[in-house]
């Protein structure tokens, strides 16, 4: 049978301990072994790995042994409770041996788990689970997680208190990073916010976002759109020391405009475009203040004068680069002045 969406989400938080086996595949490796790690704790308790009562298996090794797999679902520990069976990197080779598995599997055997990288739609692995009666398969793809995949994850935390806007920025949050450093700006959250009884905000999300170079990116970026011109080249000095390539940079100037283009030009209004934009946290009333300051009418003048920059960067011109780039941040500044 398969799962998907909500019905997956929902189901690696409480699943069902009287089912043979659950497959969880994708290609994003880490997505995977977060799924997994949840179901399996969610199976056999917190006491469950000191109790031993989880079997790991390699797929490599099944191809070797194939009769290693039902002897570990048969198999009794010392230590009372459920039981899994984790089969990691299976692939195709070892299908016959899993069906053997499941064909043979009781009930009151270990729940086996199986994770695999990106399967295609024809593979015999996917299709066991998936038409298999007592049996879960589920495909992880590039999908961020949801709301209620981020509720979850911090009521697990212990943190129940979240004011809507912060619930947000959360969410799109969860879009601009890959899901191990999202789970780690989460338990980050959790452990800060323990004990307190105030409900979570925009701005602890925001002190509590990953730092990067972008942030950087963003300071010059800001700087042009309110017109600070001296805070520009000393902005550029340094990202250029941190090896910073001036097309990254007009990508992310273009990506700026655009959104505040966007917001300008929302028929519901400013608000409503940052909105639909996807800004939040501190950036969001910021960048609402550039979008009311700049107008619709000027910022297709400063899209138009950043398409122009990207095309000089990509072409066989001589001129500095970064220079180049300097120049059409200072021109954005002139602009908004």
């Amino acid at each position: 049978m398969i799962l998907k969406g909500v019905e997956a989400s929902r189901y690696f938080a409480k699943p069902d301990p009287a089912r043979a086996g659950l497959l969880i595949f994708g290609a994003d490796t880490m997505r995977v072994a977060l799924k997994r790690q949840e179901v399996i704790a969610a199976l056999i308790g917190p006491d469950g790995e000191t109790e031993m009562r989880v079997t790991r298996l390699q797929g490599s090794d099944l191809r070797k042994d194939p009769a290693a797999l039902p002897d570990a679902l048969r198999a009794r520990g010392f230590f009372p409770g459920p039981r899994v069976v984790f089969l990691e990197d299976a692939t195709e080779g070892i299908t016959p041996a899993v069906t053997a598995a499941l064909l043979d599997w009781r009930l009151g055997d270990a729940q086996l788990v199986v994770t695999a990288g990106n399967l295609t739609g024809k593979s015999a692995l996917k299709t066991l689970f998936e038409k298999h009666p007592n049996a879960f398969c589920a495909g992880l793809y590039d999908d961020p997680p949801t709301r209620e995949d981020i509720e979850q994850a911090l009521a697990r935390a212990g943190l129940t208190q979240i004011a809507p806007a912060a619930m947000a920025d959360l969410t799109a949050l969860a879009r601009d990073l890959d899901p191990g450093d999202f789970r780690q700006t989460l338990d980050k959250i959790a452990l800060y916010k323990w004990g307190d009884a105030t409900p979570l905000t925009p701005a602890d999300v925001a002190a509590l976002s990953p730092a990067s170079i972008e942030a950087e990116v963003e300071d010059v970026l800001h700087a042009a759109a309110e017109g600070a011109t001296p805070q520009i080249a000393p902005l550029l000095r340094r990202l250029e020391g941190q090896g910073v390539n001036p097309v990254t940079l007009c990508i992310g100037a273009m990506r700026h405009f655009r959104s505040l283009h966007v917001a300008a030009s929302d028929p519901g209004g400013i608000s409503a475009g940052i909105a639909r934009a996807r800004i939040f946290g501190p950036r969001r009333d910021r960048m609402q203040r550039q979008a009311q300051g700049w107008g619709m009418l000027r910022l297709e003048q400063a899209l138009a004068l950043l398409v122009e920059t990207d095309l000089t960067l990509r072409s066989s011109s001589r001129a500095p680069a970064m220079a180049v780039m300097e120049r059409a941040l200072i021109r954005l500044a002139m602009m908004k002045r």
